[in-house]
């Protein structure tokens, strides 16, 4: 159940049983325990309750455990379905973008000077501010808000970061604005469109080979035109 709030979404119990594929009593009194915990806010509204993650912070520890299970724990030999190939090739990281698309816009940031990362931390530079301005990039909640303006994010499918903080939300919620990708209904999937492939392809200078491929399926990337 928490994995399927990491799309930064709110879910009802009813919602969150199917996803976990129990029944709708034992998701309520183990989603009690979890808003106990402060893992878990919920808001109601009429008969219902929504649940989504407390916190940027709780995002973080379960994103960290995720990348601790996929280097640490040995890989079990099986197949990836199309669901995880569509996770791995772009997805929604609580509030911000990651896998592929989020790793490789992130590159060309960085490539073209907008963005500068270290291990310990990421700056937006005064061009990056500029760049994702014309974007329209909504970055005004800089002021009033005490998260992390611009950090990188270990992706645990690529091992390479992505951007997370209020300029990784922020580039997110415009590319979903602009039609650029889509969420998959019931996935932390997130599907690019034909005009966002045209998008990153003319703002961020990045490229797919082939033709477009089916719901779900991820193109190769090729190198950056930088």
């Amino acid at each position: 159940m928490l994995a399927a709030l990491m799309d930064g979404q709110s879910l009802t119990a009813t919602e969150l049983a199917y996803r976990a594929n129990i029944s709708r009593s034992t998701a309520s009194g183990h989603l009690s325990k979890l808003a106990a915990a402060r893992l878990l806010i919920v808001t109601r509204k009429r008969r219902f309750s929504y649940y989504r993650i407390a916190s940027p912070l709780v995002a973080r520890m379960l994103e960290s455990i995720k990348l601790v299970a996929a280097i640490e724990v040995p890989p079990r030999h099986h197949p990836r379905s199309a669901h995880d190939e569509a996770l791995r090739f772009a997805r929604s990281c609580y509030d911000h973008l990651a896998g592929h698309v989020g790793v490789a816009i992130t590159d060309a940031l960085v490539a073209m000077g907008h963005v500068v990362l270290t291990d310990d931390g990421g700056e937006l530079t005064s061009s990056g501010e500029c760049f994702l301005c014309t974007l329209g990039a909504d970055l005004r909640s800089r002021q009033r808000s005490r998260r992390v303006f611009c950090q990188p994010c270990l992706d645990w499918t690529e091992r390479r970061y992505h951007l997370k903080g209020l300029v990784g939300a922020a580039i997110l919620r415009r590319l979903l604005e602009l039609g650029w990708i889509k969420r998959v209904p019931g996935s932390r999937a997130l599907r690019l469109t034909s005009s966002g492939e045209a998008g990153l392809s003319e703002v961020f200078h990045i490229e797919f080979n082939g033709k477009r491929r089916s719901h779900g399926e991820a193109p190769p990337l090729r190198n950056h035109k930088h």
